[in-house]
């Protein structure tokens, strides 16, 4: 919104400077982002005494001036036709940058050189004359800049408005603002309509056939108009905003929106079918032809306003070609009316058309100054157009609009802003902007906000205005007050961090994907009808068919990160995802179950292809040694890997996948996923995945650490190599060992697993390799070969098993 402050001088007494108006609107709310002087352009025209005049040479029209410009005297070759030697009059200088855009430069005409121009009122937009350059009495100082011999000055100021500010789309409402900073009144535009004839209902009628979209609709009939070209002040004013002057009858159309805010429409009276006004939605099908010359296909929820035939304007957006003001109207209707913001928005977005007045009724106009804003520009058409006024308007209002009251506690509001208002102060406050207010006692405000603030409707709206108007910066700050005591940090938090950090040292990557999936991932994973993750949570409004439902499992969103990565080349993923899944109570009204889950998904190599080593895939083994390396460092304890029967292999491939148990819970599974899985979400790599229970996991990991010496003595090794039957575990092996929980030794592993020949069939060799060490002595060899072969007869024992052939 751009405003003039010479115009806003006329409805308010200003007693700023420019610099300090600016600061004090921001501080209200009315973010200036810029100022300038639109007389700037007037620096380099200055006041030019004609010492001498002799003919042109070379045209008989021309003159050749010599013009005393304060620092020298310059050649101007002129033509204006009342020049004449010691006349004082503007000359503008090389450089000067007139209102019509045209940059002076020093010039050749005619073979003479001309270093300025002596320029008339139009030329420098301080008049309408033409017919001569200006004439300045004799007390002016020559070579004065123009503006300040003349003392013009007049401030544009742009104001960054927010859209719940529409009152402040005008002059007077900008005024308005000022005059509650300055605790003063505004002075209202003297509205007296000149004599009248006959009766407005003998000419015309107004239909509304939609009073939703149209609430209000007013109209007044001014006849025997001359249409022609606007006064000089009018133009100014207009141009002083930013609005390019047309006719009289437009320009004060104009004029009359950005002094009041409401915008205002004049139609040809005589190319109104009927003579008659009808608001109505457009017809399907229905076109219009707008200002700008461009056909209109219109909606059928789209605002019109018609005659007794045909469409002659969109609704508080443009107006029609058919009935536009041209130079031989003489009779002319005048719209003023309050539309459904929501409607003429729509409307504009739909058309394309973002015009000054849907930008104002779309934010909310005054339903109340209808009719002033009416009369004003009425009353200039008259005077200004010769009009004569039919007498009376016509306002149709089927539904007015109710005065709000809005119960304001002086208590509460001053506990919401932190300061200490009484109710007089806060009454001052409203009254300065002219909202209505009743005092019920010490505490309780009755207020009624003016019809203009259509972005008032409770306490809330209130507060702000007291706050803005007190002023934010004497609000004083206060900090909240925070307990000297420390708060234990969130397990849940740490533990996440924690496990995040250690499965990016593992060398994965996060993962976050929607806790919405596909209704058809439960198929995909080939589950079981019987299976607890098909009881998902449908969603109401879902964004799409593939984010229909809650989650039950973190793999499909893996799998579908898969796909993607796969289908731009990047085929080795190493990613893992916490997240909540959600089952189905089963209960109506009841929210669903969550749990949170930790999972994995490693694919392709096992390392990056170098120069040193060929591109090995990954395995089963890989993924199952991220697990037990997690676990290890999350303190978790004897955990044990047991193979999955096959039934139990809903989305993991039979014989490559496990079950992880701590103790005796189980936690999670390790394992391949399935072929018929990668088909479902068209895979062709093979790929491991690992869910954990991270809810489970937190319980498991142990609240303290515990630390031992490092050992002082040696320790030493023996392997035990043994042929069993093909289908035993190797953690039995290692299960047993440990369940002997012999002193001496100090750690254990399998390291070797073989099948095929001389190993006979159904049977498989296994090696284990155990470590001996003594805390307080160095180990004989005899002592550890005793228990060595203790432990080797115990296992040949239990499992059935043999010795492999010397």
């Amino acid at each position: 919104m751009k405003v003039s402050l010479n115009w806003l001088k006329k409805y308010v007494d200003v007693d700023l400077d420019v610099n300090d108006l600016a600061d004090a609107l921001t501080m209200v709310g009315l973010e200036v982002e810029a100022f300038s002087d639109r007389y700037d352009y007037l620096n380099s025209v200055v006041i030019g005494r004609i010492v001498e005049i002799s003919p042109h040479p070379n045209a008989d029209k021309l003159k050749l001036c010599f013009v005393d410009v304060g620092s020298n005297t310059i050649p101007v070759v002129c033509g204006a036709p009342n020049v004449k030697k010691d006349m004082l009059a503007p000359c503008a200088l090389p450089g000067t940058c007139l209102p019509k855009g045209t940059i002076l430069e020093k010039s050749v005409i005619h073979g003479e050189v001309s270093e300025g121009m002596l320029c008339s009122e139009i030329e420098l937009g301080l008049g309408a004359k033409s017919d001569g350059i200006m004439e300045f009495v004799r007390n002016l100082s020559v070579g004065d800049p123009l503006n300040q011999a003349l003392g013009l000055s007049d401030f544009e100021i742009e104001i960054d408005l927010t859209p719940n500010r529409p009152d402040c789309l005008s002059i007077i409402g900008t005024a308005r603002e000022i005059a509650g900073i300055q605790k003063t009144k505004v002075k209202y535009p003297e509205i007296r309509l000149p004599e009248s004839f006959d009766d407005i209902t003998n000419f015309t009628s107004v239909t509304i056939i939609d009073p939703d979209l149209c609430p209000r609709y007013a109209a007044s009939l001014v006849f025997d108009v001359t249409v022609g070209e606007s006064p000089f002040w009018l133009q100014d004013r207009l141009i002083s905003v930013g609005l390019k002057p047309i006719n009289n009858i437009v320009d004060i159309t104009n004029f009359v929106m950005m002094e009041t805010g409401q915008p205002l429409h004049a139609f040809d009276f005589d190319r109104l079918a009927e003579n008659r006004i009808v608001v109505r939605t457009a017809k399907k099908g229905e076109t219009l032809t707008t200002l700008d010359g461009k056909e209109r296909q219109l909606d059928p929820e789209m605002l019109m306003i018609c005659d007794g035939e045909k469409s002659v304007a969109i609704g508080g957006v443009m107006g029609g070609l058919d009935s536009e003001i041209e130079d031989s109207t003489t009779r002319i209707l005048l719209e003023s009316a309050y539309f459904d913001p929501v409607c003429i928005r729509k409307t504009s977005k739909k058309t394309g058309l973002n015009t000054d007045a849907s930008h104002r009724f779309e934010r909310g106009v005054d339903p109340g100054g209808t009719i002033t804003a009416l009369n004003r520009a009425t009353q200039l058409i008259a005077e200004i157009g010769g009009g004569k006024l039919i007498k009376g308007v016509i306002d149709e209002y089927p539904n007015p609009i109710p005065d709000r009251m809005i119960p304001l506690s002086v208590k509460a509001l001053n506990r919401r802003l932190g300061t200490r208002l009484d109710a007089i102060e806060i009454e001052n406050h409203l009254k300065s902007i002219e909202f209505g207010v009743e005092k019920i006692d010490d505490d309780k405000l009755q207020v009624a906000p003016p019809s203009c603030r259509v972005d008032i409707s409770r306490f809330e709206d209130l507060t702000e205005e007291i706050a803005r108007l007190y002023g934010y910066n004497n609000i004083e700050t206060t900090y909240p007050l925070i307990p000297a005591d420390n708060r234990q940090p969130s397990i849940k938090i740490d533990a996440r961090d924690r496990i995040r950090s250690l499965m990016v040292g593992l060398g994965f990557a996060e993962a976050i994907n929607y806790s919405f999936i596909s209704k058809l991932s439960c198929d995909r994973l080939e589950l079981e009808p019987d299976d607890p993750r098909r009881h998902i949570v449908d969603i109401l409004n879902p964004l799409s068919e593939d984010q229909s439902v809650m989650r039950t499992s973190l793999i499909p969103g893996l799998l579908e990160t898969m796909n993607y990565n796969i289908s731009v080349q990047n085929r080795n993923l190493k990613l893992f995802e916490i997240g909540n899944v959600f089952y189905n109570t089963g209960q109506e009204d009841s929210q669903p179950d969550e749990v949170e889950m930790l999972s994995c998904l490693w694919t392709g190599a096992r390392v990056d292809s170098v120069w040193f080593s060929k591109e090995i895939n990954c395995d089963f083994y890989d993924l199952k040694g991220v697990v037990e390396e997690l676990l290890m460092n999350l303190d978790i304890v004897n955990i044990t890997f047991t193979r999955m029967p096959p039934e139990s292999c809903s989305y993991t491939k039979p014989g490559y996948s496990v079950r992880i148990f701590v103790e005796n819970d189980l936690i999670g599974l390790v394992g391949e996923i399935h072929p018929k899985v990668l088909r479902n979400y068209n895979l062709k790599q093979t790929a491991f995945i690992f869910e954990l229970n991270f809810d489970q996991l937190i319980t498991l990991m142990p609240d303290t650490k515990s630390a031992q010496p490092i050992p002082k003595f040696p320790a030493t090794s023996r392997d035990i190599t043994l042929i069993i039957n093909k289908d035993i575990e190797a953690f039995r092996i290692l299960k047993s060992v440990e369940i002997l929980d012999e002193e001496l030794v100090e750690n254990f592993h399998l390291f070797d697993v073989f099948e095929g020949d001389p190993i006979p069939a159904g049977k498989k060799s296994i090696s284990v390799r155990i470590t001996y060490r003594s805390s307080y002595e160095t180990l004989e060899d005899d002592k550890v070969n005793h228990i060595h072969k203790n432990i080797t007869d115990r296992l040949l024992k239990e499992f059935d098993a043999t010795l492999p052939a010397e």
